[in-house]
């Protein structure tokens, strides 16, 4: 793969339990939303690969042993597949795979309900080589609150034990991630936290409604402590009433994000395998329908920034180098 084609960073997608619930999926060549051959012929470069705790799964089992079920299947096939792609824990490892033409798989989970109240669960992941958790999900766990339509609810923060994971998550080098988080929890991350943070997946709130979007002052304060949105291409995040994704919405929340936070302050969260369409989209392959788009309105450099030099930026700033 030619370095120069390597250009996206996607900081959200929910394609590895959908390989480990379809034994016939695999990451290489799947039906889903993404693939590395996808990847290879859109201008991937890194993709975060979330082990999201669904609730589907967890009525019949507990969240930390699927989370061991869904990376058994990530190991599996970083194994499969290690000639075009390899696990990164940090920025460096992202260009070093650059220069070598390959892939780059970063590992998250999607929901800190894993964690039960039990801080040592942080380091026990962090060691199996996860760098990012999305403390929150879409129901209350043992850190905070979801967001809610309910201005009250919504206002609610970080529990006593939450604000210990964030110190945690800092001591240790490990990406905070807000998405579907409470107001409040993010505030409370905001001022908690002694490193920035992402919201991997996130749209503007001020264009779509939606309780899962970001404030124009939540955008300005990511902005001001140097942490990234991505752009979520969930069709629900982008218009109200919208039946699918358009490249046009798409743009227009980039436009608007990059607005309020700055330049150096969005990317990009697919959302892919976790979205209900993906409209104009189609697929991974979208991406690079977007990135056409995006030439009428930013430079080549202000491109790059919102393609992965910002991510990369952040990721240094967390975990270093």
């Amino acid at each position: 793969m030619n370095k120069k084609d390597m250009k996206i960073i996607d900081m959200h997608c929910d394609s590895m339990i959908e390989c480990w619930r379809h034994d016939e999926r695999s990451l290489r060549s799947g039906k889903g939303h993404l693939n590395l051959e996808l990847m290879q012929k859109n201008h991937g470069m890194c993709q975060f690969f979330a082990c999201y705790l669904s609730r589907i799964e967890m009525k019949t089992m507990d969240p930390y042993d699927l989370f061991h079920k869904i990376y058994g299947c990530f190991k599996e096939e970083m194994e499969n597949n290690k000639d075009i792609i390899s696990q990164v824990y940090s920025a460096e490892d992202i260009e070093k795979n650059v220069e070598k033409g390959m892939l780059s798989a970063f590992l998250t989970i999607e929901d800190g309900v894993f964690v039960d109240g039990k801080i040592e669960r942080i380091q026990e992941v962090y060691d199996l080589g996860v760098r990012l958790i999305t403390l929150m999900w879409g129901y209350e766990n043992s850190i905070g609150f979801p967001c809610f339509d309910d201005p009250k609810e919504n206002a609610q923060g970080l529990k006593p034990f939450g604000i210990e994971v964030v110190n945690k998550m800092n001591d240790l080098g490990m990406i905070i991630d807000v998405s579907h988080m409470s107001e409040g929890g993010f505030y409370d991350v905001a001022k908690y936290s002694k490193k920035p943070f992402m919201a991997t997946h996130s749209c503007s709130k001020a264009l779509c409604g939606h309780k899962r979007n970001l404030t124009d002052d939540q955008l300005k304060v990511i902005g001001e402590k140097g942490c990234i949105a991505g752009v979520n291409f969930e069709s629900s995040f982008l218009k109200e009433g919208s039946e699918y994704a358009t490249i046009d919405q798409i743009i227009e929340h980039l436009r608007h994000m990059t607005d309020k936070a700055g330049i150096n302050a969005i990317g990009f969260g697919s959302d892919f395998d976790g979205i209900d369409s993906t409209g104009e989209l189609v697929d991974y392959s979208g991406f690079t329908k977007v990135l056409n788009a995006m030439e009428k309105y930013y430079t080549d450099d202000e491109i790059d920034k919102i393609t992965h030099e910002n991510a990369l930026r952040v990721i240094k700033e967390i975990i270093g180098k």
